[in-house]
This record gives structure tokens, sequence and C-alpha cells, in this order.
């Protein structure tokens, strides 16, 4: 049996990718897509009659508007290869913006629902700014499901699972990246910062009995998946998933709701979110980061889409 597959008797695997041709070699349960995987698919030869086919259907509609319309169709199109879920990400420009979200969310949720895919398949994208957290908690309220994403810090989980959130995706590979820069030790094992970062996310999440799914996001590399074995889920790029397949080396059992280990419980109001979020230098910078990127990519997406009109 390879890693891959071993992996799979303690975690939910997730393919992190839009190429959904990639995703059914795989046969993960869910898949996650945003905008830079979206904007990296649309570039290969075989995704862009997707583009196309939404730009000549919205011909006269803003490059947002299509660009709504490619994110249904990409996961619609992954919707038929997988059994679960496909998270779909609202424009990071809205990250700060909570009625904004909320309007933003129900529209896409709207436009599945139109092309017959049920709420519980999708989940709803967003960044794990406080503003984006209220967005989710009311959404949840409505049955919609929400994968927080941009997530690097213990204050953003806490605040996710007091808003009773589906899911959220910690970044374990950013983190890496932030601390290996700061320090130049290149982490492994269990000593890997971002690996730390989400054992005590999913640790705090058992002790106290939250529900909200914890999935590892970001990763680097497949030793940083094998230490996370365990975890509720695991979203994990084509070329990672393939060195899992090409291994056959066991794959021990790292969490586990029986051995959350010690933790103090923190209430977590928008000041302590605030005051918690200014004192970690990492999830700050990276956070922020994280949401110019993605305006960045969606801008480069918009860019292609004025380009074909």
């Amino acid at each position: 049996m390879n890693q891959l597959e071993q992996l799979k008797q303690f975690t939910t695997v997730v393919a992190d990718t839009g190429d959904f041709q990639a995703i059914q070699q795989y046969t993960p349960r869910d898949a996650t897509t945003n905008p830079s995987l979206i904007l990296k698919a649309v570039q290969k030869d075989e995704y862009k009659p997707l583009l196309e086919k939404a730009v000549r259907d919205n011909m006269d509609a803003p490059a947002g508007v299509v660009i709504d319309h490619l994110l249904i169709a990409f996961g619609k199109q992954i919707l038929r290869v997988i059994p679960g879920r496909v998270s779909t990400e609202i424009d990071a420009a809205l990250s700060f913006n909570t009625q904004a979200s909320i309007a933003k969310a129900r529209e896409l949720i709207k436009m599945y629902e139109q092309n017959g895919i049920e709420r519980e398949r999708v989940l709803i994208k967003m960044a794990s700014t406080w503003e984006g957290i209220r967005a989710a908690e009311v959404l949840e309220k409505e049955g919609i499901r929400c994968n927080m994403t941009l997530l690097f810090s213990l204050a953003q989980a806490i605040a996710c699972a007091e808003a009773d959130v589906q899911l959220i995706s910690p970044f374990v590979g950013r983190i890496y990246d932030w601390y290996k820069k700061s320090t130049g030790i290149d982490y492994t094992g269990a000593e890997d910062p971002g690996v730390q970062s989400v054992k005590r996310i999913y640790n705090y999440y058992r002790k106290f009995g939250y529900q909200t799914e914890v999935m590892g996001a970001s990763f680097r590399n497949t030793g940083q998946i094998l230490e996370l074995a365990g975890c509720d889920l695991l979203t994990i790029s084509p070329d990672l998933l393939q060195q899992l397949a090409d291994s056959n080396a066991p794959v021990a059992r790292k969490l586990s709701a029986d051995n959350t280990g010690a933790a103090v419980k923190i209430a977590v109001d928008e000041p302590t979110f605030r005051f918690m979020m200014n004192e970690d230098a990492m999830a700050t910078e990276k956070t922020a980061e994280g949401i110019r990127a993605f305006c960045a990519d969606t801008g480069k997406l918009k860019q292609i889409i004025s380009s074909m009109r």
C-alpha cells in the first residue's frame, strides 16, 4: 500500500488544484480552488474552452461577473469527478467587508443551485479576517458552508470555531516559509512551525469539543503532510499527491482526538482577536500577503478576460 492510500486511512485527502484531470487521477474526496489555481488552470489549453465560454456568455458583463461564471464552471466540472465538496473562493478584495462577502457568497450558491448543484456540495472560501469570520457566521446559519482560508494563528482558528464555521484551512507551508526566512533554519518533521501550528489548533478543537473541521493546507513537502496524518482533512497539490503515491514507506497516525495534551480555553472577542493578531507578526504579515496575492491573480484573470473581448 502506498503512502497516499495509507494516509487516506487516517485523513480525508483533498486535491488542491483547479486541474480536474489531475483530481480524477488521485481519487480525493473533496477539492479546493483559489484565484491563483484558477488563473494557472485557464492558461492550459485543455481548460481554455471554459474561459472562452464564460466570456462569450457574458460578453457585456463586468469581468468580475465573468469570473463568477468561470468559478461555477470549474466547480461543476470538479464535482463530476469527486464524491464530496468543492471549495470556491470569493473575491479577496472583499476580505474586510462583511456584508459584501455575505452577498457574494449567496450569489455564488444561487448560481450553483441554478446549475443543479445543492449547497451541501459547496464550501465558500473566505479569508480569516475578523470581517470574513463574521460573514461566515451569518452564512452558516443559512446552510451555506464555509472554508476559512489564509489562516495562520490560533486566534483566527478559535474565532472560526466559535462562529461555528464548517472548516478551516491553516496554511502549513506559508508559516514554514516565514520562519525559515526569519531564522534561516530549514525546519523538518515535528519541529516545523507550520506543522506545530496545525497540531496546536487540532488539539485545541478536540479538547474543547468544537465541531469545525481542520484541513491542513499549503504544503511544501511530503514530510509536512505525514506529520499531520490523522488531521480531519489535508488538501494536497497534485505533485505532492504523486510523491505520496510513489512511496511505499509506512505512514503512522500523528494526530488523534484521544491525545490532545494541555490547553487553556481562550475567549476571542474582536479586541482580543485584533490584539492577538497584532502580537503575531507572522500571522499578520502572511494574512495580508495572501490577500494581496489573491487580489493580484484576480486582476491578472480580469486582464485576460478583457483581452478576449
